[in-house]
């Protein structure tokens, strides 16, 4: 596929200098992309390849003053970085669309209702009584319970697994190898020392605009739901226990793990190899460091918490730096333990 710099502006609203008719068929990194390819530059990082990429098509911020002149034509637009994202989502949106149709071989259950334009690959199991909408793509070597949604313009990559009951909503992506309704981690001590399971009984239900990353699990209730809500971003594997929620455009990165019937709010953002126990709420807006250890529920929204147990963000980075001086202090203390010994001593004579 070719587009030229005019149609390119055209969709970005953007401003163009130098040839309106030069064209790309292919994305390129700024510091290595070549002849009919299309670049961009955000991160002033990378300003000085501006002036040597031999892409045909840049992508700049309205106000970029050059300091030299360029090889490729420049389209200026307001955010260089969510128009190139822009473009890269149309252009997967055009090379999915081809995909359509079912692959043999696969199963598909005389019960399961599948719309128009859906794609399913081959080796992928759909069970009784599942639904799938318009423009859906189900990748090879997935599996797919009875009973299971899956709304419109969804795609699963190949291997997942999404168990009975399960309910995915409109746009939502799940990438390879991801696990969507396991058995939460439900087991009963008995008086003799043993353990016996609980039957988790609940579903998942994924809301619209959700993306799920490789190999990520989210477990079903154990009754009710565990709920990802709209516009959710989970990194690759992070472990959802059973009825946690999770909010409105919270992000989480990966190797985070979530106890069970935790409650996280909206626009939550979450570092990787976090870990938060069960039973506690996350305020809206709330940010927790790479690797700390949430114990207990953040009720300020907008907090910031860093550490293992986690501690406010600000006061931690007080306590690192204070430990960081301590054998300096050790050396003060000594040294003012000998003049008051030396003190004392002269008083004594």
């Amino acid at each position: 596929m070719q587009f030229t710099a005019a149609q390119i502006a055209l969709l970005l609203n953007g401003t163009i200098e130098g040839n309106a008719d030069a064209a790309v068929t292919s994305f390129g990194k700024i510091e290595e992309a070549q002849d009919g390819q299309l670049t961009f530059l955000a991160n002033p990082k990378y300003e000085e390849y501006l002036y040597t990429t031999q892409a045909s098509i840049a992508i700049v911020q309205e106000g970029y003053e050059l300091r030299q002149p360029v090889t490729p034509t420049l389209i200026r637009v307001a955010d260089a970085y969510s128009a190139f994202a822009q473009l890269l989502r149309q252009y997967q949106e055009m090379v999915s669309q081809q995909l359509k149709g079912i692959q043999q071989p696969s199963f598909i259950a005389p019960s399961a209702r599948i719309g128009e334009d859906v794609f399913v690959g081959a080796f992928t199991y759909i069970g009784n009584n599942v639904k799938i909408g318009a423009n859906s793509k189900v990748y090879p070597n997935c599996f797919i319970g009875d009973n299971v949604t899956i709304g419109e313009n969804c795609i699963l990559h190949p291997g997942v697994k999404v168990y009975h009951d399960c309910v995915l909503s409109n746009f939502v992506v799940i990438h390879a190898g991801t696990v969507v309704g396991g058995d939460g981690f439900g087991f009963a001590p008995q008086a003799d020392g043993s353990f016996k399971k609980v039957p988790q009984i609940g579903n998942v239900i994924i809301e619209d605009h959700v993306e799920v990353g490789a190999n990520t699990t989210i477990d079903r209730a154990t009754m009710g739901s565990t709920i990802i809500r709209e516009g959710a971003k989970l990194d690759n594997l992070i472990q959802i226990a059973h009825n946690v929620e999770i909010g409105k455009s919270t992000v989480i990165a990966a190797q985070a793990g979530v106890s069970g019937s935790t409650k996280i709010g909206n626009h939550v953002l979450i570092g990787g190899q976090a870990g938060l126990v069960g039973h506690i709420q996350i305020a809206d807006g709330s940010k927790i460091n790479a690797q700390s250890g949430v114990s207990k529920s953040l009720k300020e929204p907008y907090s910031s918490v860093t550490g293992s147990p986690a501690s406010d963000y600000t006061s931690a980075l007080r306590s690192q730096a204070v430990f960081r001086n301590l054998p300096n202090l050790e050396k003060r203390i000594a040294e003012l333990e000998k003049i008051i010994k030396q003190l004392m001593a002269e008083k004594v004579g």
